[in-house]
Protein backbone atom coordinates (compact mmCIF):
# COMPACT_ATOMS: atom_id res chain seq x y z
CA UNK A 1 0.00 0.00 0.00
CA UNK A 2 1.37 3.19 -1.37
CA UNK A 3 0.84 6.20 0.53
CA UNK A 4 0.82 9.43 -1.28
CA UNK A 5 1.47 12.97 0.38
CA UNK A 6 -1.26 16.20 -1.25
CA UNK A 7 1.16 18.71 -1.12
CA UNK A 8 0.61 22.94 -0.84
CA UNK A 9 1.41 24.14 -4.34
CA UNK A 10 3.41 26.78 -5.46
CA UNK A 11 1.03 29.37 -6.30
CA UNK A 12 3.58 32.58 -7.43
CA UNK A 13 6.51 33.65 -6.48
CA UNK A 14 5.08 35.92 -4.13
CA UNK A 15 3.30 33.90 -2.73
CA UNK A 16 4.46 31.40 0.56
CA UNK A 17 1.84 30.29 2.30
CA UNK A 18 -2.29 30.17 1.98
CA UNK A 19 -4.99 29.25 5.03
CA UNK A 20 -7.62 26.72 4.41
CA UNK A 21 -10.59 27.43 4.30
CA UNK A 22 -12.30 24.61 3.84
CA UNK A 23 -11.98 20.96 3.37
CA UNK A 24 -14.02 19.12 0.65
CA UNK A 25 -13.24 15.81 1.77
CA UNK A 26 -13.46 13.96 4.76
CA UNK A 27 -11.03 11.09 5.81
CA UNK A 28 -11.97 7.71 4.43
CA UNK A 29 -13.69 9.47 1.93
CA UNK A 30 -12.83 7.50 -2.02
CA UNK A 31 -11.06 10.73 -4.45
CA UNK A 32 -10.21 10.51 -7.75
CA UNK A 33 -7.52 11.66 -9.68
CA UNK A 34 -7.71 16.22 -10.12
CA UNK A 35 -10.82 15.93 -8.15
CA UNK A 36 -11.17 19.29 -5.47
CA UNK A 37 -9.82 18.32 -1.90
CA UNK A 38 -9.72 21.31 -0.28
CA UNK A 39 -10.48 25.05 -0.47
CA UNK A 40 -7.22 27.39 -0.21
CA UNK A 41 -7.32 31.19 0.33
CA UNK A 42 -4.00 33.80 0.10
CA UNK A 43 -3.71 37.23 0.11
CA UNK A 44 -4.50 37.35 -3.44
CA UNK A 45 -6.98 34.83 -4.56
CA UNK A 46 -8.91 31.32 -3.46
CA UNK A 47 -8.80 28.76 -5.20
CA UNK A 48 -9.53 24.76 -5.06
CA UNK A 49 -6.56 22.03 -4.82
CA UNK A 50 -7.34 19.11 -6.51
CA UNK A 51 -5.82 15.68 -5.95
CA UNK A 52 -2.78 14.61 -7.27
CA UNK A 53 -3.50 10.45 -6.39
CA UNK A 54 -6.72 8.11 -7.03
CA UNK A 55 -7.09 6.32 -3.71
CA UNK A 56 -8.77 7.28 -0.42
CA UNK A 57 -7.61 10.38 2.00
CA UNK A 58 -6.31 8.85 5.04
CA UNK A 59 -5.33 11.91 7.26
CA UNK A 60 -5.44 15.55 6.87
CA UNK A 61 -2.88 17.18 8.83
CA UNK A 62 -4.27 20.46 8.95
CA UNK A 63 -7.43 21.65 10.25
CA UNK A 64 -9.58 24.82 8.48
CA UNK A 65 -8.19 28.22 9.39
CA UNK A 66 -4.50 26.55 9.61
CA UNK A 67 -1.77 28.41 7.59
CA UNK A 68 0.20 26.19 5.75
CA UNK A 69 3.27 26.76 4.00
CA UNK A 70 3.96 26.22 0.10
CA UNK A 71 5.57 22.97 -0.36
CA UNK A 72 4.61 21.36 2.78
CA UNK A 73 1.72 18.45 2.90
CA UNK A 74 -1.65 19.16 3.66
CA UNK A 75 -3.05 15.78 3.32
CA UNK A 76 -2.03 11.70 2.97
CA UNK A 77 -4.09 9.87 0.34
CA UNK A 78 -3.42 6.02 0.08
CA UNK A 79 -3.65 4.01 -2.95
CA UNK A 80 -5.61 1.09 -1.50
CA UNK A 81 -9.01 1.90 -1.78
CA UNK A 82 -10.03 -0.87 1.32
CA UNK A 83 -8.00 0.80 3.77
CA UNK A 84 -9.75 1.56 7.36
CA UNK A 85 -9.41 5.17 8.35
CA UNK A 86 -8.57 5.06 12.37
CA UNK A 87 -9.38 8.29 13.94
CA UNK A 88 -6.32 9.59 16.31
CA UNK A 89 -6.74 9.55 20.09
CA UNK A 90 -6.13 12.47 21.89
CA UNK A 91 -2.43 12.80 23.26
CA UNK A 92 -1.97 13.35 26.59
CA UNK A 93 -0.74 17.22 27.55
CA UNK A 94 2.97 18.09 27.79
CA UNK A 95 4.25 18.15 30.86
CA UNK A 96 6.70 21.50 31.93
CA UNK A 97 8.98 22.40 34.16
CA UNK A 98 7.82 24.84 37.10
CA UNK A 99 8.44 28.18 36.38
CA UNK A 100 9.54 30.46 39.17
CA UNK A 101 6.97 32.34 41.37
CA UNK A 102 7.88 35.93 39.77
CA UNK A 103 7.81 34.71 36.33
CA UNK A 104 4.86 32.54 36.07
CA UNK A 105 3.16 35.63 37.82
CA UNK A 106 4.56 37.83 34.54
CA UNK A 107 3.57 35.34 32.17
CA UNK A 108 0.36 34.89 33.64
CA UNK A 109 -0.42 38.40 33.45
CA UNK A 110 0.94 38.60 30.09
CA UNK A 111 -1.39 35.79 28.81
CA UNK A 112 -4.36 37.33 30.40
CA UNK A 113 -3.94 40.43 28.51
CA UNK A 114 -3.27 38.85 25.10
CA UNK A 115 -6.36 36.63 25.80
CA UNK A 116 -8.47 39.69 26.61
CA UNK A 117 -8.00 40.56 22.61
CA UNK A 118 -10.41 38.91 20.08
CA UNK A 119 -9.72 39.15 17.05
CA UNK A 120 -11.93 38.15 14.05
CA UNK A 121 -11.53 36.49 11.12
CA UNK A 122 -13.69 39.35 9.46
CA UNK A 123 -14.16 43.09 10.25
CA UNK A 124 -17.75 44.70 10.58
CA UNK A 125 -16.69 45.94 7.11
CA UNK A 126 -16.01 42.57 5.91
CA UNK A 127 -12.49 42.69 5.27
CA UNK A 128 -10.87 39.13 5.94
CA UNK A 129 -8.19 38.75 7.98
CA UNK A 130 -5.87 35.45 7.79
CA UNK A 131 -5.13 33.33 11.00
CA UNK A 132 -1.35 34.00 10.52
CA UNK A 133 -2.21 38.06 10.70
CA UNK A 134 -4.62 37.50 13.39
CA UNK A 135 -1.56 35.91 15.25
CA UNK A 136 0.70 38.68 14.69
CA UNK A 137 -2.00 41.16 15.99
CA UNK A 138 -2.64 39.16 18.93
CA UNK A 139 0.61 38.46 20.17
CA UNK A 140 1.30 42.17 19.90
CA UNK A 141 -1.38 43.57 21.56
CA UNK A 142 -2.95 45.09 18.57
CA UNK A 143 -6.62 44.99 19.04
CA UNK A 144 -9.61 44.82 15.99
CA UNK A 145 -10.15 47.95 16.01
CA UNK A 146 -6.57 48.82 15.75
CA UNK A 147 -6.11 46.46 12.96
CA UNK A 148 -8.47 47.65 10.51
CA UNK A 149 -6.77 50.85 10.49
CA UNK A 150 -3.57 49.12 9.03
CA UNK A 151 -3.82 49.52 4.98
CA UNK A 152 -3.50 46.14 3.16
CA UNK A 153 -1.59 45.76 -0.16
CA UNK A 154 -3.09 42.44 -0.86
CA UNK A 155 -5.95 41.65 -2.95
CA UNK A 156 -8.73 44.02 -2.18
CA UNK A 157 -7.14 45.89 0.54
CA UNK A 158 -6.37 42.83 2.23
CA UNK A 159 -3.77 43.14 5.10
CA UNK A 160 -0.72 40.71 4.76
CA UNK A 161 1.79 39.47 6.45
CA UNK A 162 4.25 42.19 5.27
CA UNK A 163 1.64 45.13 6.07
CA UNK A 164 1.21 44.25 9.86
CA UNK A 165 5.00 43.16 10.20
CA UNK A 166 5.86 46.75 8.71
CA UNK A 167 2.87 48.72 10.70
CA UNK A 168 4.70 47.39 14.01
CA UNK A 169 7.88 50.06 14.01
CA UNK A 170 5.25 52.52 13.35
CA UNK A 171 2.86 51.86 15.74
CA UNK A 172 0.88 54.81 17.15
CA UNK A 173 2.56 57.21 14.75
CA UNK A 174 -0.32 57.56 12.40
CA UNK A 175 0.65 56.72 9.01
CA UNK A 176 -2.39 54.38 8.25
CA UNK A 177 -5.50 54.76 6.38
CA UNK A 178 -8.03 53.26 8.16
CA UNK A 179 -11.57 52.72 6.68
CA UNK A 180 -14.14 51.90 9.30
CA UNK A 181 -17.36 50.70 8.22
CA UNK A 182 -19.93 50.30 11.08
CA UNK A 183 -22.91 47.73 10.27
CA UNK A 184 -25.34 48.98 13.17
CA UNK A 185 -23.92 52.22 13.87
CA UNK A 186 -25.54 55.05 11.53
CA UNK A 187 -22.55 56.94 10.55
CA UNK A 188 -19.03 55.76 8.37
CA UNK A 189 -15.66 57.33 9.60
CA UNK A 190 -12.62 57.58 7.20
CA UNK A 191 -9.81 59.66 8.45
CA UNK A 192 -6.42 59.59 6.75
CA UNK A 193 -3.11 60.87 7.95
CA UNK A 194 0.28 61.16 6.27
CA UNK A 195 3.43 61.04 8.23
CA UNK A 196 5.04 64.07 5.38
CA UNK A 197 1.71 66.59 6.28
CA UNK A 198 0.19 67.47 9.26
CA UNK A 199 -3.10 68.04 7.75
CA UNK A 200 -5.76 65.09 9.28
CA UNK A 201 -8.93 64.55 7.19
CA UNK A 202 -12.38 62.95 8.71
CA UNK A 203 -14.92 62.16 6.54
CA UNK A 204 -18.36 61.04 8.35
CA UNK A 205 -21.09 59.85 5.93
CA UNK A 206 -24.56 59.40 7.93
CA UNK A 207 -25.48 55.74 6.35
CA UNK A 208 -29.27 55.26 5.86
CA UNK A 209 -31.54 53.00 8.02
CA UNK A 210 -32.65 50.41 5.67
CA UNK A 211 -36.23 49.18 6.78
CA UNK A 212 -36.96 45.24 5.75
CA UNK A 213 -40.66 44.19 4.53
CA UNK A 214 -42.68 41.38 4.66
CA UNK A 215 -41.64 39.04 1.35
CA UNK A 216 -38.19 40.73 1.39
CA UNK A 217 -35.21 38.35 1.17
CA UNK A 218 -32.37 39.24 3.11
CA UNK A 219 -28.57 37.81 1.20
CA UNK A 220 -25.59 37.97 2.94
CA UNK A 221 -22.48 38.95 1.20
CA UNK A 222 -20.27 35.76 -0.05
CA UNK A 223 -16.45 37.00 1.41
CA UNK A 224 -15.40 38.26 -2.06
CA UNK A 225 -18.41 40.50 -2.34
CA UNK A 226 -17.53 41.93 1.11
CA UNK A 227 -13.98 42.41 0.16
CA UNK A 228 -14.99 44.07 -3.38
CA UNK A 229 -17.18 46.09 -1.42
CA UNK A 230 -14.55 47.18 0.74
CA UNK A 231 -12.15 47.80 -1.61
CA UNK A 232 -14.63 49.87 -3.85
CA UNK A 233 -15.65 51.87 -0.83
CA UNK A 234 -12.19 52.73 -0.33
CA UNK A 235 -10.94 53.55 -3.59
CA UNK A 236 -13.78 56.38 -3.45
CA UNK A 237 -12.45 57.76 -0.09
CA UNK A 238 -9.06 57.65 -1.54
CA UNK A 239 -9.15 59.01 -4.88
CA UNK A 240 -11.22 62.16 -6.03
CA UNK A 241 -12.72 60.50 -9.13
CA UNK A 242 -12.85 62.25 -12.45
CA UNK A 243 -14.41 60.65 -15.57
CA UNK A 244 -13.80 61.85 -19.06
CA UNK A 245 -15.94 60.72 -22.31
CA UNK A 246 -15.49 59.92 -26.02
CA UNK A 247 -16.62 58.66 -28.59
CA UNK A 248 -15.22 56.92 -31.13
CA UNK A 249 -15.86 55.43 -35.16
CA UNK A 250 -14.30 51.78 -35.00
CA UNK A 251 -15.52 51.10 -38.17
CA UNK A 252 -12.35 49.80 -39.41
CA UNK A 253 -11.85 48.07 -36.61
CA UNK A 254 -15.26 46.11 -36.79
CA UNK A 255 -14.39 45.61 -40.76
CA UNK A 256 -10.97 44.05 -39.89
CA UNK A 257 -12.40 41.98 -37.57
CA UNK A 258 -15.39 40.80 -39.45
CA UNK A 259 -12.69 40.00 -42.42
CA UNK A 260 -10.29 37.74 -39.95
CA UNK A 261 -12.27 36.44 -37.18
CA UNK A 262 -12.86 32.84 -39.06
CA UNK A 263 -9.69 32.55 -40.35
CA UNK A 264 -8.30 33.27 -36.94
CA UNK A 265 -10.71 30.53 -35.12
CA UNK A 266 -9.87 28.16 -37.91
CA UNK A 267 -6.10 28.54 -37.52
CA UNK A 268 -5.76 29.48 -33.44
CA UNK A 269 -8.81 26.95 -32.13
CA UNK A 270 -9.66 30.10 -30.35
CA UNK A 271 -12.36 32.87 -31.40
CA UNK A 272 -10.74 37.18 -31.91
CA UNK A 273 -12.51 39.83 -29.72
CA UNK A 274 -12.07 43.48 -29.47
CA UNK A 275 -10.66 43.22 -25.92
CA UNK A 276 -7.27 42.59 -27.43
CA UNK A 277 -6.98 46.02 -29.75
CA UNK A 278 -8.64 47.88 -27.11
CA UNK A 279 -5.49 46.72 -24.54
CA UNK A 280 -3.34 47.40 -27.25
CA UNK A 281 -4.27 50.80 -28.07
CA UNK A 282 -4.34 51.50 -24.79
CA UNK A 283 -0.84 50.57 -24.60
CA UNK A 284 0.28 52.59 -27.07
CA UNK A 285 -1.74 55.71 -25.60
CA UNK A 286 0.54 54.94 -21.97
CA UNK A 287 3.94 55.18 -23.87
CA UNK A 288 2.37 58.31 -25.44
CA UNK A 289 1.52 59.22 -22.24
CA UNK A 290 3.29 57.70 -19.61
CA UNK A 291 1.94 59.79 -16.03
CA UNK A 292 -1.21 57.79 -16.36
CA UNK A 293 0.88 54.94 -15.46
CA UNK A 294 1.63 55.76 -12.26
CA UNK A 295 0.54 55.30 -8.41
CA UNK A 296 0.47 57.48 -5.12
CA UNK A 297 2.40 57.20 -2.11
CA UNK A 298 1.57 59.72 0.60
CA UNK A 299 3.01 62.81 -1.33
CA UNK A 300 4.99 60.96 -3.88
CA UNK A 301 4.23 59.84 -7.41
CA UNK A 302 5.46 56.51 -8.54
CA UNK A 303 5.67 56.12 -12.31
CA UNK A 304 5.66 52.26 -13.41
CA UNK A 305 8.42 50.95 -15.52
CA UNK A 306 6.58 48.10 -16.61
CA UNK A 307 2.54 48.23 -18.61
CA UNK A 308 0.70 45.49 -16.62
CA UNK A 309 -2.93 45.47 -17.47
CA UNK A 310 -5.19 44.62 -15.54
CA UNK A 311 -8.73 42.85 -17.28
CA UNK A 312 -11.99 43.01 -15.45
CA UNK A 313 -13.57 39.52 -15.65
CA UNK A 314 -16.83 37.68 -14.01
CA UNK A 315 -16.38 34.39 -12.42
CA UNK A 316 -18.66 32.66 -12.23
CA UNK A 317 -20.39 33.48 -8.71
CA UNK A 318 -21.11 37.11 -10.27
CA UNK A 319 -18.73 38.35 -8.44
CA UNK A 320 -15.81 40.57 -10.31
CA UNK A 321 -11.73 39.55 -10.30
CA UNK A 322 -9.36 41.57 -12.58
CA UNK A 323 -6.59 39.40 -14.17
CA UNK A 324 -3.28 41.11 -15.38
CA UNK A 325 -1.09 40.50 -18.15
CA UNK A 326 2.06 41.45 -17.21
CA UNK A 327 4.25 43.19 -19.80
CA UNK A 328 1.53 43.79 -22.03
CA UNK A 329 3.60 46.31 -24.05
CA UNK A 330 6.29 43.38 -25.23
CA UNK A 331 3.26 41.45 -26.91
CA UNK A 332 1.81 41.98 -30.10
CA UNK A 333 -1.54 41.45 -31.14
CA UNK A 334 -1.59 37.72 -31.44
CA UNK A 335 0.36 37.36 -27.92
CA UNK A 336 -2.55 39.90 -26.45
CA UNK A 337 -4.88 37.85 -27.61
CA UNK A 338 -3.86 34.61 -26.21
CA UNK A 339 -3.49 35.90 -23.43
CA UNK A 340 -6.68 37.35 -22.82
CA UNK A 341 -8.22 34.41 -24.10
CA UNK A 342 -6.04 32.37 -21.77
CA UNK A 343 -6.97 34.39 -18.42
CA UNK A 344 -10.85 34.94 -19.35
CA UNK A 345 -11.30 31.47 -19.72
CA UNK A 346 -9.02 30.61 -16.56
CA UNK A 347 -11.16 32.76 -14.45
CA UNK A 348 -14.59 31.20 -15.47
CA UNK A 349 -13.00 27.79 -14.21
CA UNK A 350 -11.41 29.44 -11.22
CA UNK A 351 -7.97 28.50 -12.06
CA UNK A 352 -6.42 31.36 -11.66
CA UNK A 353 -3.05 31.96 -10.29
CA UNK A 354 -2.53 34.42 -7.29
CA UNK A 355 0.48 36.08 -9.28
CA UNK A 356 -1.94 36.70 -12.25
CA UNK A 357 -4.34 38.95 -10.39
CA UNK A 358 -1.71 41.24 -8.45
CA UNK A 359 0.99 43.71 -10.33
CA UNK A 360 -1.55 45.85 -12.37
CA UNK A 361 -0.54 49.34 -13.43
CA UNK A 362 -3.44 50.73 -15.39
CA UNK A 363 -7.28 48.54 -15.76
CA UNK A 364 -9.98 47.98 -18.67
CA UNK A 365 -13.16 46.70 -17.97
CA UNK A 366 -15.78 46.20 -21.72
CA UNK A 367 -19.00 47.11 -20.18
CA UNK A 368 -20.13 46.70 -23.57
CA UNK A 369 -20.00 42.86 -23.36
CA UNK A 370 -23.18 43.65 -21.16
CA UNK A 371 -24.86 45.94 -23.78
CA UNK A 372 -23.89 49.09 -22.06
CA UNK A 373 -22.85 52.07 -23.70
CA UNK A 374 -20.77 53.66 -21.24
CA UNK A 375 -19.78 53.45 -17.69
CA UNK A 376 -17.90 55.09 -14.44
CA UNK A 377 -15.73 53.03 -13.31
CA UNK A 378 -13.93 53.18 -10.10
CA UNK A 379 -10.21 52.87 -9.63
CA UNK A 380 -8.41 49.84 -8.91
CA UNK A 381 -6.35 51.10 -5.97
CA UNK A 382 -3.06 51.33 -6.42
CA UNK A 383 -3.73 52.77 -9.55
CA UNK A 384 -4.47 55.60 -10.74
CA UNK A 385 -7.19 55.22 -13.97
CA UNK A 386 -8.88 52.74 -15.44
CA UNK A 387 -10.87 53.02 -18.70
CA UNK A 388 -14.60 51.02 -19.66
CA UNK A 389 -14.88 50.36 -23.23
CA UNK A 390 -18.81 50.42 -23.95
CA UNK A 391 -20.63 48.78 -26.64
CA UNK A 392 -20.26 49.77 -30.65
CA UNK A 393 -23.47 50.26 -31.77
CA UNK A 394 -24.60 51.50 -35.67
CA UNK A 395 -25.00 55.09 -35.81
CA UNK A 396 -25.46 58.00 -38.61
CA UNK A 397 -23.03 60.09 -38.52
CA UNK A 398 -21.11 63.11 -40.63
CA UNK A 399 -18.14 61.57 -43.12
CA UNK A 400 -15.78 64.53 -43.83
CA UNK A 401 -14.55 63.88 -47.37
CA UNK A 402 -12.14 66.01 -49.65
CA UNK A 403 -15.60 66.11 -51.69
CA UNK A 404 -17.60 67.76 -48.79
CA UNK A 405 -19.36 66.25 -45.72
CA UNK A 406 -21.79 63.48 -45.75
CA UNK A 407 -23.96 61.42 -43.72
CA UNK A 408 -23.21 57.45 -43.83
CA UNK A 409 -24.01 54.26 -41.12
CA UNK A 410 -20.80 54.62 -38.50
CA UNK A 411 -19.84 51.69 -35.84
CA UNK A 412 -19.72 53.76 -32.73
CA UNK A 413 -18.97 53.88 -29.14
CA UNK A 414 -18.33 55.41 -26.00
CA UNK A 415 -14.32 55.38 -24.06
CA UNK A 416 -15.08 56.22 -20.02
CA UNK A 417 -11.80 57.05 -18.39
CA UNK A 418 -12.06 57.48 -14.95
CA UNK A 419 -8.43 58.84 -13.23
CA UNK A 420 -7.29 59.92 -9.57
CA UNK A 421 -7.62 63.78 -10.08
CA UNK A 422 -4.83 63.78 -7.03
CA UNK A 423 -2.42 63.15 -9.88
CA UNK A 424 -4.35 63.05 -13.21
CA UNK A 425 -5.53 66.66 -14.22
CA UNK A 426 -8.11 67.41 -16.85
CA UNK A 427 -6.08 67.89 -19.63
CA UNK A 428 -3.78 64.69 -19.25
CA UNK A 429 -6.80 62.47 -18.24
CA UNK A 430 -8.99 63.64 -21.29
CA UNK A 431 -5.99 63.62 -23.93
CA UNK A 432 -5.13 59.88 -22.90
CA UNK A 433 -8.57 59.00 -23.12
CA UNK A 434 -8.88 61.01 -26.83
CA UNK A 435 -5.69 59.47 -28.09
CA UNK A 436 -7.28 55.76 -27.31
CA UNK A 437 -9.80 56.98 -29.30
CA UNK A 438 -7.42 57.85 -32.48
CA UNK A 439 -5.92 54.76 -32.30
CA UNK A 440 -9.13 52.45 -32.61
CA UNK A 441 -10.20 54.88 -35.34
CA UNK A 442 -7.21 54.78 -37.33
CA UNK A 443 -6.93 51.10 -37.01
CA UNK A 444 -5.31 49.51 -40.66
CA UNK A 445 -7.98 47.47 -41.74
CA UNK A 446 -4.80 45.35 -43.59
CA UNK A 447 -3.52 44.15 -39.92
CA UNK A 448 -2.04 40.85 -40.09
CA UNK A 449 -2.28 38.77 -37.11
Amino acid sequence: MANTELLMPKMGESVAEATIIKWLKNEGDKIAMDEPVLEIATDKVDSEIPSTAEGVLIKKLFKEGEVVQVGKAVALISSDVNVKVEHPKETAPVTVQKESQHTSVQKQVAETAIANIKIEKQSAAGKFYSPLVRNIAKAEGIGMEELETIVGSGLEGRVTKNDILAYLPNKGKGKTLSTNLSTNGASTSVQTNNSSSSSQQTVVVNKPVVSVSAGDEIIEMDRMRKLIADHMVMSKHVSPHVTSFVEADVTNLVMWRDKIKKQFEKREGEKITFTPVFIWAVIQAIKDFPMINVSVDGTKIIRRKNINIGMAATLPTGNLIVPVIKNADHLNLLGLTKAVNDLANRARQNKLQPDEISGGTYTLTNVGSFGNVMGTPIINQPQAAIMATGAIKKKPAVIETPNGDTIGIRQMMFLSHSYDHRVVDGALGGSFVRRVADYLENFDVNTLI
